[in-house]
C-alpha cells in the first residue's frame, strides 16, 4: 500500500504533494525555502510561532465518545467535545488542506518495545515535522504490531470559528481517541504536537497497568534510577542532565512492572537565560544543526544567538534529539527508581525548600500536586502562580 493511500484512509485526499519521512537536511531545507524560519550561527533552525507562544490549554478539548467516555475525568481539564462537531472540523481540515503540500513523519512513542505506540504527524509546516522528528522515537518503518498509528493533524493556518465549530477560540486541539485522530488548528507553537501524544499515552498506559508521569529521569553507575516530578519550566530538564549520570529523558516517562521508559525520542528544552557554564549539554544542543529554536533572539547579520532576549516569550524552547547530547541511556529505559523528588517549584513560600517525605506524605504530595504556574508556559500566565495539579500532570 502506498504511502498516499494510507493519508486517502483518513479522508486526506487532493494533496498537492506529500513529503514523507523526510531526513533533518531536507526538512530544513523545505523550512529555509518556504520562509518559514531561519538557519543560525552553528546550524539550529530558528522559528516564530506568532500570537502562540505557550500552550493553550482552555482551548483543549476531548470527544465524548462511547469507547472511553467512562474512563476520562470530565472537567476543567477534560473538556468534552461533541463527536458530530469533531467530524465537522476534520471536514473542515480535509477542505483546507486540498491543493496544499503537507508533511509526515511516521515514529513512536514509548521506548519500551511492549509498550509502543506507533504516531503518524501529519505538518502543514516543514519545521513542525522536523520538531516531531526531533521529539518522538524514529521509527525504522512502521510498528510490527501493524497497530494502527496515531495521527496528529497539524495545521497552524486554519482558525476555528468558535460559534460554527463550537470550539473557545479561533484555537482548536481536539483528541478523537475511538478514532486515534487529534487535530490541531489555529496555533503555531510546536509542544501542543509533543503534549497531544502525551495526552494519548496518559489514557492509554494505565489502562495497560502503566504509570505516566510528567517527570525527567536519569541512571547512575550502580543502574540506580532517579525521577523528576514536575510541571513545566520547574526544572526537570536541568536536574536530570547530570554529567555523573546518564539521561534517560527530561519530560515524560511510564512506569511499568520492569522499571521506567522515556515515551520521548528528543527533548523541549527552555532556552531563556541558559548558561553555558551552570549547563553546559543542554547549551550544546543550541550550536547543532537539526536543533528547532522556537522564539529564541538572534541578530538578523551576524546569526548569532542571543538566549537572553525574551522580547517575544519567556518560553523560549529548543527542540531537539537526545543523540544531541553525549551522555543519554540510549536504550530510554531503567529500573525501578530508587530515588524520587518531587519540584514544587513554590513560589510563595508555602512548603520547606527541601524536605524528605514519609511514603505516606509522598502518597498525599503526590495526589494534591502542590506546585505553581511558571510565566510564559501557558497562554497568560506572566506571575507564578499557585495550583495543585493532581500527579504533576
Amino acid at each position: 500500500m502506498s504511502h498516499h493511500l494510507d493519508l486517502a484512509a483518513l479522508g486526506l485526499d487532493g494533496l498537492k504533494r506529500v513529503y514523507w519521512n523526510l531526513s533533518a537536511p531536507a526538512l530544513v531545507e523545505e523550512a529555509i525555502k518556504r520562509d518559514e524560519g531561519a538557519l543560525a550561527e552553528h546550524g539550529p533552525l530558528i522559528v516564530r510561532t506568532g500570537t502562540h507562544t505557550g500552550r493553550s490549554p482552555n482551548d483543549k478539548f476531548t470527544v465524548k465518545e462511547a469507547t472511553s467516555s467512562d474512563k476520562i475525568w470530565w472537567g476543567k481539564v477534560n473538556i468534552p467535545f461533541e463527536e458530530k462537531k469533531f467530524d465537522a472540523l476534520f471536514n473542515r481540515v480535509k477542505t483546507y488542506l486540498k491543493g496544499k503540500e503537507v508533511f509526515v513523519q511516521d515514529c513512536f512513542a514509548g521506548a519500551d518495545p511492549e509498550f509502543q505506540v506507533p504516531i503518524r504527524v501529519v505538518t502543514e509546516f516543514a519545521w513542525q515535522n522536523l520538531f516531531a522528528q526531533n521529539l518522538f522515537i524514529r521509527s525504522e518503518g512502521l510498528s510490527e504490531k501493524n497497530e494502527k498509528p496515531f495521527t496528529v493533524i497539524s495545521v497552524p493556518g486554519l482558525q476555528a470559528i468558535p460559534t460554527q465549530d463550537g470550539t473557545a477560540s479561533e484555537t482548536f486541539i481536539i483528541a478523537n481517541l475511538e478514532r486515534r485522530i487529534v487535530l490541531i488548528g489555529g496555533s503555531r507553537y510546536a509542544g501542543e504536537i509533543k503534549k497531544s501524544i502525551f495526552f494519548v499515552l496518559n489514557y492509554l498506559l494505565p489502562l495497560k497497568g502503566v504509570l505516566s508521569m510528567h517527570c525527567s529521569a536519569n541512571i547512575g553507575k550502580e543502574n540506580d534510577v532517579a525521577v523528576f516530578f514536575g510541571l513545566s519550566g520547574t526544572g526537570k530538564t536541568t536536574l536530570s542532565a547530570d554529567p555523573e549520570r546518564k539521561l534517560i529523558g527530561d519530560d515524560e516517562h511510564g512506569w511499568s512492572e520492569h522499571g521506567v521508559f522515556n515515551f520521548e525520542g528528543g527533548c523541549y528544552a527552555k532556552m531563556i537565560k541558559l548558561n553555558p557554564e551552570a549547563e553546559p549539554e543542554i547549551f550544546s544542543t543550541t550550536r547543532k544543526f537539526g536543533t528547532v529554536l522556537e522564539n529564541v533572539g538572534y541578530d538578523v547579520d551576524s546569526r548569532a544567538l542571543d538566549l537572553n532576549d525574551d522580547t517575544l516569550t519567556e518560553n523560549t524552547r529548543a527542540a531537539y534529539p537526545l543523540t544531541h547530547l553525549s551522555n543519554i541511556e540510549p536504550s530510554g529505559m531503567g529500573g525501578h527508581p530508587r530515588n524520587i523528588i518531587m519540584l514544587t517549584a513554590d513560589a510563595f513560600g508555602v512548603m520547606p525548600p527541601i524536605a524528605k517525605l514519609t511514603p505516606e506524605q509522598a502518597m498525599y504530595h503526590f495526589l494534591s500536586g502542590y506546585t505553581a504556574k511558571v510565566a510564559g508556559t501557558e497562554r497568560g500566565i506572566k506571575e507564578p502562580q499557585a495550583t495543585f495539579s493532581t500527579c504533576f500532570g
